[in-house]
C-alpha cells in the first residue's frame, strides 16, 4: 500500500529566475485529472494527490502527522483513502494541488496537426468559488507536465521559443507579466494578471514572456512531457518552420 512521502522536484536556477516542474511518469505517479490552488485552510478529499507550496508555507495534517511545506521544489505525495487537511497558511501562501480525483481525461488530440495562428491563442476562464481555483476547468487537453517559474527579475525575458506539438496554458498565479505571441505573420500580446484566467498557447506559436512584476509566479500546464526535440529555440528557424522549409 502506498504511503505519504516527500518528493524533491527539480530546481533549475539561472539569471532569469527559478523553474521547478513535475511530470507524470516521473514525479507524479498517477494521471492528472485536476489541478487547483487554495490560499486558506481547507479539509481535503481523500484522493491521490500531490501538494506543493508555490509561495509561503502551510501544513498538511494526515494520519496524526503534520507535514510543513515551504519550498516550491518540495512536494508531498498523498495516496487515496487518507483523510487530510491543509492548515496553518502563512501570509501570501499558495498551495498547488495536483490530483486524480476529477472525472475527465482522455481528451482527444487533433488527428491532423493544425497550423495555428495567434488568433487561436485565447484566455480560458478557470473555475473559482472564492475558496479554491480549479485550474483544469475548460483546459482543452490532458496535462502531462506542470511547471512554474518564480524569483524572476523584473527586467528578464523568458520563453523565446515555440513548440512543434505541445499545447500550454500559462497562468499568473501571483503578480503579472506580458506574453508576446508570433505566428510568423501576425503578433498579439496578452497581459496576465488574474489567477482565474489562463492563456492557451497551441503548437507552432513563438512566445516571449516579459515585464514580470517582482512577485510574479508563472504556472504552466503542458500537454506533453519535456522533449528537447519539441522545441524551436531560434526565431530564424521558427520562421523557416512556419514556411515549411524545415
Amino acid at each position: 500500500m502506498e504511503k505519504e512521502r516527500i518528493t524533491e522536484l527539480p530546481e533549475i536556477t539561472d539569471k532569469r529566475g527559478t523553474l521547478s516542474f513535475a511530470e507524470t511518469g516521473q514525479h507524479i505517479p498517477f494521471r492528472i485529472s485536476q489541478i487547483s490552488c487554495i490560499t486558506t485552510e481547507q479539509e481535503q478529499e481523500p484522493d491521490e494527490a500531490m501538494y506543493i507550496a508555490l509561495s509561503g508555507s502551510f501544513k498538511i495534517i494526515a494520519n496524526d502527522k503534520g507535514y510543513i511545506l515551504d519550498k516550491p521544489y518540495t512536494a508531498l505525495y498523498m495516496p487515496d483513502s487518507i483523510h487530510r487537511a491543509a492548515t496553518n497558511f502563512s501570509a501570501g501562501a499558495i498551495c498547488l494541488i495536483i490530483s486524480s480525483d476529477a472525472i475527465g481525461g482522455n481528451k482527444e488530440k487533433d488527428s491532423i496537426q493544425k497550423e495555428y495562428i495567434v488568433q487561436d491563442c485565447n484566455l480560458i476562464k478557470l473555475a473559482d468559488d472564492g475558496i479554491s481555483t480549479c485550474l483544469t476547468e475548460n483546459i482543452p487537453f490532458d496535462i502531462k507536465r506542470v511547471f512554474y517559474i518564480y524569483n524572476i527579475p523584473p527586467a528578464e525575458e523568458r520563453g523565446m521559443h515555440a513548440h512543434k506539438f505541445c499545447h500550454e496554458v500559462l497562468i499568473a498565479v501571483r503578480g503579472s507579466f506580458d506574453v508576446e505571441l508570433d505566428d510568423g505573420r501576425n503578433k498579439r500580446t496578452f497581459t496576465l494578471n488574474n489567477p482565474v484566467y489562463g492563456l492557451h498557447i497551441p503548437p507552432g506559436i513563438w512566445a516571449v514572456e516579459k515585464k514580470y512584476t517582482r512577485d510574479a509566479i508563472c504556472l504552466v500546464l503542458a500537454s506533453d512531457r519535456y522533449d528537447a526535440e519539441n522545441y524551436i529555440n531560434s526565431h530564424r528557424e521558427f520562421i523557416k518552420y512556419r514556411r515549411n522549409e524545415n
